[in-house]
């Protein structure tokens, strides 16, 4: 049932327009002095109508930023490595976005409001994370990682390399994407394809240990 009333469906333009304003108050001006109000003002409708559909502050931000990841996200394909490059970069055009790094400081901080951590957590990192993992257990089912392969430390590690630099204030490495990628994918058991960047580059699968032992060898 739609929270502007029974037989009245929901604007779905209004929505849009208000995520798209909200995103862009966050990028200019950060979280704190982001105005519901002038959000609403700007998107062409009232403060009360953005109060129905987000009860809160921290509820319109955390929708806001959670719209823009989901418009990054790319679809599976049957190549776990080139999924698992493309959904970095989309983490790294994320979190590079004026609001990108400015709401994970704001996370940081002790006072930050409990609520706003919470949406951000739900809506902004779990979401990646389980994407992340579902593309290494995809690639880990598909024999081409280690059937043992630790993926709980992998899938922390694999953006913390990211957050270390610049809490560092070090610049982002080139091609950050593609060489985290095939750091995470050596250390879980994987062979790194030649040309991981090119479209429809083919995965080697990493032969089962009866396979390694049956190979025959060569002098």
């Amino acid at each position: 049932m739609s929270s502007a009333g029974v037989g009245r469906p929901r604007d779905a333009s209004i929505d849009e327009r208000v995520l798209a304003v909200a995103a862009s108050h966050l990028a200019c001006s950060g979280y704190e002095a982001m105005s519901v109000s002038a959000v609403a003002e700007e998107a062409g409708t009232t403060r009360q109508a953005v109060y129905r559909r987000w009860t809160t502050k921290a509820d319109l931000a955390t929708a806001a930023i959670a719209s823009l990841a989901r418009e990054d996200r790319t679809e599976p394909t049957d190549d776990p490595f080139a999924d698992l490059v493309a959904e970095l970069e989309s983490f790294r055009r994320g979190v590079t976005r004026p609001d990108g790094l400015s709401m994970v400081g704001t996370m940081l901080v002790e006072s930050t409001d409990p609520e706003l951590v919470a949406l951000y957590r739900d809506r902004v990192v779990r979401p990646r994370r389980t994407a992340i993992r579902r593309i290494l257990e995809r690639g880990r089912d598909a024999g081409l990682l280690h059937p043992d392969a630790d993926l709980d430390v992998a899938v922390v590690s694999v953006t913390g390399g990211w957050y270390a630099r610049a809490l560092a204030g070090q610049r982002p490495l080139a091609g950050w994407a593609t060489r985290t990628a095939a750091f995470i994918w050596r250390g879980l058991g994987g062979t790194v394809p030649q040309r991981p960047s090119a479209a429809g580059a083919r995965v080697q699968r990493r032969p089962s240990p009866a396979e390694t032992r049956s190979a025959p060898t060569t002098r």
